[in-house]
C-alpha cells in the first residue's frame, strides 16, 4: 500500500475511534495496531484534537498497548542479540514507564561518570585502591545512595528517576556500578544473591571461553553500603542465616539477563504492594521476553 494510501485509511480509521458497536471498534483497534508504532504520532494529534473523553481513552489505551508490544519486541531483540550491554537492557526497563526516554541523553549521564572514574584510574592501582576510585566519584561526587526511605517504589527501577535522584535500590546501584566498572576493564560482576543483590571483583575480565570459580572472587562489594567490601566468608554466613543450601550461584557471576529479570521482580514486587494488578501483569508479561 502506497504511504498515501495508508495515510488516509490511518485517518480513516481514527475517526471511528468513537465507534459505540464493539465488534466494529475491535476490528479498528486490531487494524491501528497492525501499524504499530507507526501509528502513533497520528493517534497522538487526533488525542489533541478530540474532546471527547471517551474517544481520549481509547487513543492512550491503544498507544500504550501498541509501546508494550513494541517494548516486548525491543527485550526479545536484546535478549537474541544485546545481552551483553547492561545499560541497553536497564534502559528498555525505563521504556515502560518513559516510552519517549532519550536514550543518548542517558548515556551521556552515566558516560560522565565513566570519564569521572577514568580519570582517577591508573593500572598501577590494586583492586581495593580502584574501588576506592569507584565508591569515591559515585557515591561522593555524583552523589548516588541507597533509597532507604523509599526502598520499594518502582522509581528505583528506571535509571531515568535514579538519575535525577541519585537514589535506588541495591540491584540499581550495582547496576550503575557494574557498568562504570567493567566500561573501564574494571572486573566487577553482579552477584545475585537473594534479599541484596552484590557485586564481586574478579582476577580477571570474563571471556567466553573461561568459566569463573569462587577462587577468582577477590573480594565482594555492597553498592547499597557505598560499596562497603567483604569476604566470601562473610557470604557464607549470610547464606547459612538465610538456611540456603550452599551453592556457586550464591557466589559467582550472574549474566545480564538474570540482572534484568531481577529488576522486574523488584517491580512486579513493588506494583503488586501499591496494589495495581494490571502493571503487575504487564511487567510479568514483558518478564518473558528474556526468559
Amino acid at each position: 500500500m502506497a504511504l498515501e494510501e495508508k495515510n488516509k485509511e490511518l485517518s480513516a480509521l481514527i475517526s471511528l475511534l468513537d465507534e459505540p458497536d464493539t465488534d466494529i471498534f475491535g476490528k479498528v483497534r486490531e487494524r491501528l495496531f497492525s501499524y504499530g508504532t507507526k501509528a502513533i504520532p497520528a493517534l497522538e494529534n487526533a488525542w489533541d484534537h478530540s474532546f471527547d473523553g471517551k474517544m481520549q481513552k481509547r487513543i492512550e489505551n491503544i498507544i500504550h498497548e501498541i509501546q508494550l508490544k513494541g517494548l516486548y519486541n525491543d527485550f526479545v531483540g536484546w535478549r537474541k542479540d544485546h545481552t551483553g550491554d547492561l545499560l541497553k537492557g536497564f534502559v528498555l526497563v525505563s521504556k515502560y514507564q518513559y516510552p519517549d526516554l532519550d536514550e543518548k541523553m542517558i548515556i551521556g549521564q552515566i558516560g560522565s561518570v565513566i570519564q569521572d572514574v577514568w580519570l582517577e584510574l591508573n593500572q598501577n592501582l590494586t583492586p581495593l585502591e580502584k574501588i576506592k576510585v569507584v565508591n569515591h566519584i559515585l557515591f561522593d561526587v555524583h552523589k548516588f545512595t541507597g533509597n532507604k526511605t523509599n526502598l520499594h517504589a518502582p522509581q528505583n527501577s528506571f535509571i531515568k528517576d535514579i538519575i535525577e535522584t541519585k537514589k535506588a535500590n541495591p540491584i540499581s546501584l550495582s547496576i550503575i556500578y557494574l557498568i562504570v566498572s567493567q566500561s573501564l576493564n574494571v572486573p566487577v560482576y553482579g552477584i545475585n544473591l537473594p534479599q541484596n543483590f552484590i557485586m564481586a571483583y574478579a582476577d580477571r575480565m570474563f571471556h567466553k571461553d573461561f568459566n569463573f570459580s569462587r577462587d577468582n572472587m577477590q573480594f565482594y562489594i555492597n553498592a547499597f553500603n557505598k560499596g562497603a567490601v567483604f569476604t566470601r566468608r562473610e557470604v557464607e554466613l549470610f547464606v547459612r542465616q538465610l538456611n540456603l543450601k550452599d551453592e556457586d550461584v550464591y557466589y559467582l557471576p550472574c549474566d545480564n539477563v538474570a540482572i534484568i529479570s531481577r529488576v522486574f521482580n523488584n517491580l512486579i514486587f513493588a506494583y503488586e504492594g501499591s496494589g495495581n494488578p494490571e502493571k503487575v501483569a504487564e511487567i510479568k508479561w514483558l518478564q518473558q521476553a528474556i526468559a
